[in-house]
C-alpha cells in the first residue's frame, strides 16, 4: 500500500510539472518564458530551456537580452552534447555580439565544439580543419588566457588526425600498386605533401617509409638504364629516414631496403 502511495505521489507531481511546462509554451509573455529558460537551463532540463529560448528569440532581437538568449541556447545544446547545433549557435552569437560580454567564452567553445564533432580520420575532415582553424583563432586572440595550453593539445590532435588521413591516402596508393598506372609516385606526392603541413605529426615515421618504400617499388619498375639513378635516390631516402628513426618501427625493413639499393648501385 505505501508503495502505490509513493507511484500515486510521483505521478502527481509529474502531471503537475507538464501542466507547469504546457502552461509555460502557451504563454505569450516573453518574460516569463525567459526567465523559465534560465531555470531549466540551472536545472539542465536542456531540451525544455532550448524550447523556451528558441520561443522567444525573434522578440528580444534587438534588445540587450537578445544576447543572453543567443548564449543560454548554444550553451544548452551544449549540455545536450549536440555540438553541431552548438556551434551554430555560437557562431551566429560572434557574428551579432563580436564584442559581447560572453565573447571570449564563446570563441573557446566553436573550436571545442568543433573538435568534439570530428570524424573518424576515414571520413571526411572539413570538421577538423574547422577546428584548427578555430583554435589558432583562440589562442592568437587570447594568448594569455587558462586555456590556451588546453588548445594547443587540442590542435596538436586535430593536426595529428589529418596527418594520419594524408598517410592514410598514401597508404591506398601504395595498395593499388600499378592498377590503373603507377600509384607509387602519387603515394610519394601525397607522402610529402603531408609532411610539409605537419612535420612534428606523430606519424612522420610510417609516413616518411612508406616514401622510401614507394621509391624503392618505383625503382624496381624502372628501365634498366633509369635503375642506378633510381636506386641511388632510394639510399638517399633511407639516409634521411634513418638521421630522423634509427630506431624507427620500421628501421629493420628499411635496412633491407637499403642493402638491396646498395647492391645494385654497386
Amino acid at each position: 500500500m505505501k508503495y502505490k502511495a509513493l507511484i500515486l505521489i510521483v505521478y502527481s507531481l509529474l502531471f503537475v510539472s507538464c501542466s507547469e511546462y504546457v502552461k509555460l509554451q502557451k504563454s505569450t509573455d516573453p518574460e516569463t518564458k525567459f526567465i523559465a529558460g534560465k531555470n531549466f537551463f540551472m536545472e539542465k532540463k536542456y531540451t525544455k530551456s532550448i524550447t523556451m529560448f528558441e520561443s522567444v528569440i525573434h522578440y528580444y532581437r534587438g534588445t540587450p537580452q537578445a544576447e543572453e538568449v543567443m548564449y543560454f541556447i548554444a550553451e544548452s545544446y551544449l549540455g545536450q552534447k549536440n555540438y553541431y547545433s552548438a556551434s551554430e549557435y555560437y557562431n551566429a552569437y560572434i557574428r551579432n555580439f563580436p564584442r559581447g560580454k560572453f565573447s571570449q567564452d564563446v570563441t573557446y567553445k566553436i573550436a571545442y565544439c568543433y573538435y568534439k564533432d570530428s570524424p573518424d580520420a576515414r571520413l571526411d575532415q572539413t570538421t577538423t580543419e574547422n577546428a584548427i582553424q578555430a583554435l589558432r583563432e583562440y589562442i592568437e586572440i587570447y594568448p594569455n588566457t587558462d586555456k590556451v595550453s588546453e588548445c594547443r593539445t587540442m590542435l596538436s590532435e586535430m593536426e595529428d588526425k589529418l596527418a594520419y588521413k594524408g598517410y592514410l591516402n598514401a597508404k591506398l596508393y601504395y595498395n593499388l600498386g600499378l592498377y590503373g598506372g603507377n600509384n607509387y609516385r602519387a603515394v610519394i606526392v601525397t607522402a610529402e605533401n603531408t609532411l610539409r603541413e605537419y612535420p612534428d605529426s606523430k606519424y612522420k615515421d610510417d609516413i616518411m617509409f612508406i616514401i622510401l618504400q614507394s621509391k624503392s617499388k618505383e625503382a624496381s619498375l624502372s628501365v634498366a638504364e633509369k635503375k642506378v639513378e633510381r636506386f641511388s635516390e632510394v639510399i638517399d631516402e633511407y639516409y634521411r629516414y634513418v638521421n630522423e628513426f634509427a630506431d624507427g618501427r620500421h628501421i629493420k625493413e628499411a635496412n633491407r631496403i637499403y642493402k638491396e639499393a646498395k647492391q645494385i648501385v654497386k
